[in-house]
């Protein structure tokens, strides 16, 4: 008998959001599949929007990225959570911003009209920042004990690459916790943030969507909070004993994009 929740979802979504980091790619190789997942969504005119919490590069850099990776994208095609801060700052008028991000980041910042200082911030912003530093850390210290206000683009412990994981943006918030006690608003995935700019991308609801991922913690769970179809890749963070210590499963579970595209031409077959 059917659950609730396919009687909610289509067998196969309206729009995908494709996670980019561990799902479509690690480090600068593409994963199996990768590459016709995506030729399939174009050819097809199946919407889709390539979703990241990677904060250490900007959407330029993005495009750039899949370019040379022999993946086709453009600026709007792209969420990234720098971008997905950028504009909720933006609507809150936030023009003063202690940012801890890497130069790319920083001059998308800029490019959008927020002004970035080390005196007197409105906000203090961590983003993914490679490079980061022992003075980096030490002022954003200061001016989190003063009790100016305080974000981050996104939760992630770690980051996988083809060389192993790196710490991500989510082991930096636990420093700045440890030395003052204090947590940041977090912008990106799972956030309704992120969920409601991509509906507004693609135009559809969250429940004819799905996410594509490689996490339990940030992408999955976007999907269980959200109302998303979930569809977890073991091509990056996440394996398959990891789904064991969890209570929550997500619908589908595929090796990679390889595996996702098959279950694809299957269901559209009606198999």
């Amino acid at each position: 008998m059917p659950s609730e929740r396919d009687k909610i979802v289509p067998k196969l979504p309206e729009a995908w959001l494709l996670d980019m980091d561990g799902t479509l790619y690690l480090s600068n190789s593409v994963l199996p599949g990768a590459r016709e997942l995506l030729n399939h969504f174009n050819q097809n005119s199946i919407p889709f929007c390539l979703f990241t919490n990677n904060s250490s590069l900007s959407r330029k850099d993005y495009v750039q990225k899949l370019s040379l990776l022999g993946l086709k994208a453009v600026p709007s095609r792209i969420l990234t959570s720098s971008w997905a801060t950028i504009l909720w700052l933006t609507k809150r008028n936030i023009k003063k911003v202690y940012l801890l991000a890497v130069p790319s980041v920083c001059k998308e910042f800029l490019e959008a009209g927020i002004n970035l200082v080390t005196e007197n911030p409105d906000m203090v912003v961590l983003a993914f920042d490679q490079t980061l530093d022992y003075d980096k850390l030490k002022l954003a210290h200061k001016f989190l004990l003063k009790g100016v206000p305080y974000i981050a683009t996104h939760p992630d412990m770690v980051c996988p690459t083809s060389e192993g994981s790196i710490p991500d943006c989510g082991a930096m918030i636990a420093f700045l916790k440890a030395s003052t006690g204090r947590e940041p608003e977090v912008i990106g995935k799972p956030s309704r943030n992120m969920v409601d700019m991509a509906s507004l991308l693609l135009g559809c609801t969250p429940q004819s969507m799905a996410i594509v991922g490689d996490r339990l913690y940030t992408d999955m769970q976007m999907g269980f909070d959200h109302g998303l179809l979930t569809v977890l890749l073991l091509s990056g963070e996440t394996r398959l004993e990891d789904l064991h210590q969890v209570s929550q499963k997500p619908d589908h579970c595929f090796q990679g994009a390889e595996e996702l595209l098959e279950w694809i031409y299957c269901s559209a077959r009606g198999g």
